[in-house]
């Protein structure tokens, strides 16, 4: 396996600036593994695509606005910090980007703030030092972290949130939940599809390209998630009883699948960090079906997709959508995978 084999080349025209208005008018392409079959629709006709009995399982992490602009308090160079993970009240991990950002380096942030980098970690990650604690300063000070592929500001910081978004703790957003609201959520379950709800605090490592040629080489940095024991038992009882287990997003499939590999048998609790890495080959315990995204070239989102779908038949599908002018990304549109 090479990382190689998951690259393909994209129009910048097709990486979407904004997302759909309303949300589920993007469109949706179904892919049935068995078969081969694939349909065009939109995403607001998910109802009719599902069955009675079906389990929707998505990711409720909400994003916070983690991405903070500074200068350097004894040159005044610019800096900017995101925000991704909290280690204590005022001490966080952040990606930097900026000269010089050694270790003892202080930094002039809004609101009087001020920063200092305490450790050095690999690549552009530092351990920063806040004067105060700033987690309620975040909606005043921060911006939300959109991907570097997306020029155009939001209208509103809600846009790179999901309507079912609650614990704060994303350095980005689960994109595949974007594409709903709260109008289809009360048509799946109208239509007998139950929704059950996990957490998997999204860090900006997951979107990161892979850059060794051996994918199994790639070091991918662990993520917080937590599938509750109500949760697991509602998923137990009801695929019991014939439903399948959809997941919404790549973060939702890590979860259910760390947490399937918990215990011996089922689907059981999960609380705690996660660095499964899915490949080609792996073996899926958890989920049935998927709803994602089209994602980016070598990464290990689009790995763990081609997992679930066959590389070679996922790289088919890319190229028909790229064809048939499908929006790509985080305000793309999105793949039903059954």
């Amino acid at each position: 396996m090479h990382t190689d084999q998951f690259d393909y080349q994209l129009p910048t025209a097709l990486i979407a600036q904004r997302p759909a208005q309303p949300r589920d008018s993007s469109r949706l392409l179904l892919l049935d593994r068995v078969s081969g079959r694939v349909e065009h629709h939109r995403f607001s006709q998910l109802p009719d695509l599902l069955s009675a009995g079906d389990i929707l399982v998505v990711n409720e992490s909400r994003v916070r606005p983690a991405r903070l602009h500074g200068t350097k308090t004894d040159g005044g160079g610019k800096v900017e910090l995101l925000l991704l993970e909290k280690q204590s009240t005022t001490r966080w991990l952040a990606m930097v980007g900026g000269q010089g950002l050694r270790v003892g380096r202080r930094i002039k942030l809004p609101d009087d703030l001020q920063a200092e980098v305490v450790a050095e970690l690999d690549g552009p990650r530092r351990l920063i030092e806040f004067s105060r604690p700033i987690e309620d300063k975040l909606n005043a000070v921060g911006e939300m972290p959109l991907p570097p592929y997306i020029h155009e500001p939001l209208h509103d910081p809600d846009e790179y949130q999901t309507v079912f978004a609650r614990p704060v703790g994303s350095a980005a957003a689960p994109t595949a939940g974007l594409h709903f609201t709260a109008d289809l959520l009360d048509r799946l379950q109208t239509s007998g599809i139950t929704l059950v709800r996990l957490t998997l605090h999204v860090g900006m490592d997951t979107f990161a390209p892979v850059k060794v040629d051996d994918p199994t080489q790639h070091p991918i940095h662990s993520e917080w998630c937590e599938l509750t024991a109500e949760a697991a038992a509602k998923l137990e009882q009801l695929r019991a009883d014939g439903g399948r287990i959809v997941a919404v997003g790549t973060t939702t499939v890590r979860t259910l699948e760390t947490a399937a590999r918990a215990t011996e048998s089922g689907l059981g609790p999960w609380s705690g960090p996660t660095d499964l890495f899915i490949l080609p080959g792996f073996e899926f315990k958890a989920v049935d079906a998927l709803i994602t995204n089209f994602h980016l070239p070598r990464s290990s989102l689009l790995m763990l997709v081609a997992a679930f779908a066959g590389r070679e038949r996922l790289l088919e599908i890319y190229q028909l959508a790229m064809r048939h002018q499908y929006r790509f990304y985080s305000f793309g549109d999105a793949m039903l995978i059954v």
